[in-house]
Parts: structure tokens; sequence; C-alpha cells
């Protein structure tokens, strides 16, 4: 029963979508509103589909699915849905900053193991540092071989705004690594100020003594979780806010405007695939991780980061994964918050990929040690951006800014940012996943035949 749903919605789809091209193609006269009817037939069945099958995941492509559908054909209304997603970002948000720290001095205080935290800390920079310039220069290669931003005509000048923005400088990165105000680091979205925050705290927790280090243990025990059960009901609404953040993205942006920045766009993907496929890949058989259980548990917090195009939205969904698949809690706490500001490689390739995009649609002309200090500015500038909106377009444009670039590519960049957003923020959760993973398995922590088995479905 189930696959015949699945099956009579990829017909509808394949229908709408065949129909939909032959009549741009002026080939075959079909009324626009009998394809609408097949698509949204197609979205329905498969809802069943999934309902029938009971898996998020499922649920997740539908609220897609449904909401790319709702921006395309009405517009006006789709740009009202932005509540919805918003609202769902919400509540995530307010579970990360509880659940880190339960976690955090849960593992570190309660094992007082302070040489595995040290060990985590350099394993995982190490790692980070790696990939992260592996992915930079996947972004640059990409950018110079397809030479996107020569085929843009730039509109005429659309004045000086500008905005107030400068690269961080390794004084910055390693001071704004430290809380000043725990309750403006949590306000404010720096997860790695409560990663240390939380550290320090389990440590000043060994210090004391056994009788009332326990209550503070138990507190934080219940406190993660109740975080993760927390987690898991807020994931049921996951469908509804990708179903609005979806739709008011393509009913606010349209369709239409992107057809001239298709190239840039393939571009970025291609770079994306080649990232998976020649760098992900190789890490995790050099690791020994299975790949199909792997995959198949991190389907939902990839999934998750595309359509929200938030990190943040998909940290508590990792972590719990993480800890279903085999890694440790204490592992999976501190690596994947550490690598969503250390280790973000899909943000890394594109950040490559614009700075540049950005020259060539000027006209300007880059000699190989002037590409090589601007990689080196983004390489530098990129660390400690978690948590800020629109950070990987920010540090672009203050590249761009510090290099003297002009102005006008930037608005072509951000004009299909978003979309660009979902795929480097689905990327940056899929290297953190692996990050986690692999540090595991180096640390000797993760069992052999690690099978993951969704917790939630």
């Amino acid at each position: 029963m189930k696959s015949k749903f699945l099956l009579a919605a990829l017909v509808a789809a394949t229908v709408a979508i065949a129909g939909s091209l032959l009549s741009a193609a002026h080939l075959v006269a079909l009324p626009a509103a009998a394809l609408a009817s097949l698509r949204w037939l197609a979205i329905l069945l498969f809802a069943v589909y999934a309902t029938a099958r009971r898996s998020l995941t499922s649920w997740i492509f539908a609220g897609l699915f449904a909401g790319t559908e709702l921006g395309y054909d009405w517009p006006t209304v789709a740009v009202q849905m932005q509540f919805l997603g918003n609202i769902f970002l919400r509540l995530i948000k307010v579970i990360i900053a509880p659940l880190l720290f339960g976690i955090l001095v849960t593992g570190i205080a309660g094992h007082a193991n302070l040489k595995k935290v040290g060990r985590l800390g350099v394993k995982s920079l190490i790692y980070f540092e790696v990939v992260s310039t592996i992915a930079l220069l996947i972004g640059f290669a990409a950018i110079n071989i397809s030479r996107a931003g020569e085929s843009i005509h730039l509109p005429p000048s659309t004045g000086t705004e500008s905005l107030n923005v400068t690269p961080h400088t390794a004084t910055q990165i390693i001071t704004d690594i430290f809380p000043e105000n725990i309750a403006k680091s949590v306000a404010e979205g720096q997860v790695l100020q409560v990663v240390v925050f939380s550290i320090l705290f389990a440590m000043g927790l060994l210090m004391v003594p056994e009788t009332k280090r326990r209550p503070m243990l138990v507190f934080a025990e219940s406190l993660s979780e109740t975080m993760f059960k927390f987690t898991n009901l807020v994931m049921y609404a996951a469908p509804i806010g990708i179903f609005g953040a979806v739709a008011y993205t393509v009913g606010h942006m349209g369709l239409a405007v992107l057809l001239p920045l298709l190239k840039l766009l393939a571009t970025c993907y291609i770079a994306f695939a080649v990232f998976i496929i020649f760098v992900v890949l190789p890490i995790l058989k050099f690791a020994r991780i299975p790949l199909k259980p792997f995959f198949r548990c991190i389907i939902e917090p990839v999934t998750l980061g595309f359509a929200t195009a938030s990190s943040e939205a998909t940290l508590p969904r990792a972590m719990e994964e993480m800890v279903v698949f085999g890694v440790p809690r204490e592992t999976v706490a501190f690596v994947l918050p550490t690598g969503y500001s250390f280790n973000m490689a899909g943000a890394s390739i594109y950040q490559a990929l614009g700075l540049i995009f950005v020259a060539q649609a000027a006209g300007v002309h880059l000699t190989w040690g002037q590409q090589g200090m601007m990689l080196l500015t983004l390489f530098v500038s990129s660390k400690g951006t978690a948590g800020v909106a629109r950070a990987s377009f920010l540090i672009v444009f203050g590249a761009a800014t510090s290099f003297h670039l002009p102005m006008e590519p930037l608005f072509l960049l951000f004009a299909i940012d978003q979309l660009m957003d979902m795929g480097r923020t689905a990327v940056t959760v899929l290297g953190n996943c692996v990050a986690c993973v692999v540090i595991a398995r180096w640390e000797g922590e993760l069992p052999k035949a690690a099978v993951a088995v969704p917790a939630l479905q």
C-alpha cells in the first residue's frame, strides 16, 4: 500500500513536470491550472505515503515540496507563511544551550577525564583545519574553472549602500571564544561560548567535594535527558516549519529571477558534490565507518539543514543521531558544536567561490598571489561566525570590502544567497557529523559494528 502511494505520487509529479516543460517549449498547450493540480495531487499522495510510513524524514520532504509549490502558485499567500518557519527556529534555538550544558557537565564532571577533553580539543582542531582548507581550495578551483562571474551582466549601480562588516583578526577570534556574560552568549546564539562556559563549569564542579558535586550532576543528567525529549517533541513540528520557510523563500524570490545566475548555482552545487565524493567519502572509508547506516542516520539533520538553511536547527537532532550511531555523548557535545565554528565546510566552499565570483563579475583581474591572499583572509575571518545570520555572506562582503572590490556583484550574490545557503548548510552539517564519527573512531570509542537506527520515526 505504501509503495502504491509513492508510485502514484511519482507518476503524477512526472506528468506535471513533463507537461510544464512541454508547455514552456510551446510544444503542447496545457492549462496551467491542470498542471498545478497534478503537482498538488503528487504532493498529497506523497503526504499520504509519509503518513503510512510514519517517517519524519518523508514528512520533511512533503513539507519541502508543498512549500515550494505554494510559493510558486500563490506567492502573496506564501510570503505570509514565514512565521511558521520562525516559530520552529525559535523552538530549536531554545534547546541548544541547556542541552549542551547538561551533556558537557555530565560528560566531564561525571567521568573526571580532563585528559580526554584536551585530546578531543587537539584532534578536533587538527581535523577541522585540514578539512576546511581543502573545502576552501575546492571552492576556489570550481569558480576558476567555470568562471561563472564572467557571464554576468552587471545592472546599474544601486548606490553606496554597505554593511559595517570587517574580517575577524586572530586576536578577535581568540577573544570571542570566551564569554563575558553567559546569558548574553545564550541570547546571541554564541554556541562556542556556551561550550567554553560549560567545560569550565564542569572543571570547577570536579574540584568540589563529592557530596556537593552529586546533586549538580544529577541535575545535569536530568536536564540533558529532558532536553533530548524536548527535541523529539519539537521535531514533530519540523515539516510545518519547513513548509513555512520554503514557501516564504520561493514566494518572496520567485523562480524566474534565478535564471541568469544558474551557472553560479550549478558551480556551487557541483563543488559541494566534489567535496562529498572526493573528501567526505574517502575520509569515511579510511576511518572504517559503515556508509549505509551512517547516511541513514544523518539524512534527517542534513535534510533539515537544507530546508531551513540553519545549522542551529540541525544541532540537537544531529547530536541525538550521533549518540544513536554509537558516539559517546560527551564526544558529540564537544565535537559537533565546536565544528559549527571551526569546521564549516559548506561555508568555506561558498566563501571562496563567492569572493572570486565578485571579482570576475566586476571584471577585476586577479593574480594568483592576490587570490591566495583572499583565501588566507577567508581562512582566518570565517572562524567563530556560528550563530550569525547570513554569516557566510557577511564574511564575503567584508573580504570584498577589504580588497576594494566593487559592491554591485555582491547584490547579485545576495539575490540567490538563500538557495546557496541551503546547500552550504547541508554540507556543513554532513561535514560535522563526519568529524564526529571520525574523531570518535580516532579515540577508539566507536563500536566496530555501529548500527544507526533513527531514534524518532
